[in-house]
């Protein structure tokens, strides 16, 4: 545990989510699931593996201060915000500069705030598998999901050779990072039994990420060598994600096949899965009154509005203080759209 550190990505602003996300209040704030926000749960997951000192959060600098509200039993200065937001390359090689400044053999796992693992103990037992073999070997090491359907919304990891190792979690080569597919593909993947979903999780040791930053996303290492430089260098630096701009094309890389109930609820249809459903197959999370509906979700956060519902099917309705939403499950994933065109105050 004393060379463990991990580093919690909290800079979305989760439109999707809306209304239970919101630009001051994003969808790691949400308390929905379990009656605590998504990033206090990505944190007590770490219990015993990651000293609290040793976990850093980055953000945005104007969620800092409620970052560090949720999250009281961090250092402060460990709550970094980011003067502008610049993809996921950024922020790991500023997480990796973090790191190397604490411990320059330091492992550090990148993690995010909006998931949920429905067995935490066996996710705790991969990320501790993950951990000894990215100190071990000279690999960035990332968590490969087990596909329990075709999804066509993750991008996927195609797995190659069995890494011989003493840990009991599977690990193989990494071949290749494929982007979101089709059905029939998606299909196909599944078939073969050599595809995991790729989650963006990340662990590897502050040396060898840093040398793979030299390799292939020179623009970066600045950052990596003075992270206290974050200011003023941030804004100039390419806006990628980490998968272009390292993970396609260092090499290096393993896959630990994980299968603990992930789900990356950046939805609002992914709601109904972490709830129990009545008959007709509707989730009614807060104060609902039905006749003849059907497969709806019925949700309320800070408030206790009831809903009625009556003759329809496949609805989403969400309440907080601000706002209402009613849609459709099929147009859901256009959510977006709708909150650009909702007055800045709402959003």
């Amino acid at each position: 545990m004393n060379r463990n550190y991990a580093i919690i990505l909290a800079g979305g602003r989760g439109e999707r989510l809306w209304p239970l996300s919101t630009f001051a209040r994003p969808k790691q704030f949400v308390t929905l699931f379990g009656g605590k926000p998504l990033l206090a749960h990505a944190v007590a997951r770490l219990k015993d593996i990651v000293p609290d000192t040793h976990v850093f959060v980055i953000t945005s600098a104007d969620l800092v201060p409620l970052t560090r509200e949720t999250l009281p039993q961090l250092p402060p200065e460990n709550i970094v915000g980011e003067p502008v937001g610049r993809d996921t390359a950024a922020a790991v090689a500023l997480a990796c500069g973090l790191v190397r400044a604490r411990d320059p053999e330091g492992v550090a796992a990148i993690l995010t705030a909006d998931h949920l693992m429905a067995d935490e103990a066996a996710f705790r037992r991969v990320l501790a598998d993950a951990y000894a073999v990215a100190a071990r070997e000279p690999a960035v090491v990332t968590i490969g999901i087990a596909p329990a359907f075709p999804a066509t919304g993750y991008g996927y990891i195609a797995c190659g050779e069995p890494l011989q190792a003493p840990e009991a979690t599977p690990f193989r080569r990494v071949l290749r990072f494929v982007e979101k597919p089709d059905l029939p593909t998606a299909r196909a993947y599944l078939e073969t039994g050599a595809y995991v979903w790729n989650a963006g999780m990340f662990i590897w040791r502050a040396s060898v990420m840093a040398d793979a930053y030299a390799r292939c996303a020179p623009d970066y290492l600045p950052l990596i060598e003075r992270p206290e430089s974050m200011p003023g260098l941030y804004p100039t630096l390419p806006k990628i994600s980490v998968d272009y701009a390292i993970m396609e094309k260092c090499g290096n890389l393993l896959v630990a096949r994980g299968d603990f109930g992930w789900d990356d609820v950046g939805s609002l249809t992914a709601l109904a899965a972490h709830f129990p459903a009545d008959a007709r197959g509707n989730a009614l999370l807060s104060p609902a009154t039905l006749l003849d509906a059907d497969g709806c979700t019925v949700a309320a956060q800070g408030t206790d509005r009831h809903t009625a519902l009556l003759g329809v099917s496949g609805l989403i309705v969400i309440h907080t203080p601000q706002a209402t939403l009613v849609c459709s499950r099929g147009a859901a994933q256009d959510l977006k759209a709708l909150v650009a065109r909702l007055p800045q105050n709402l959003r």
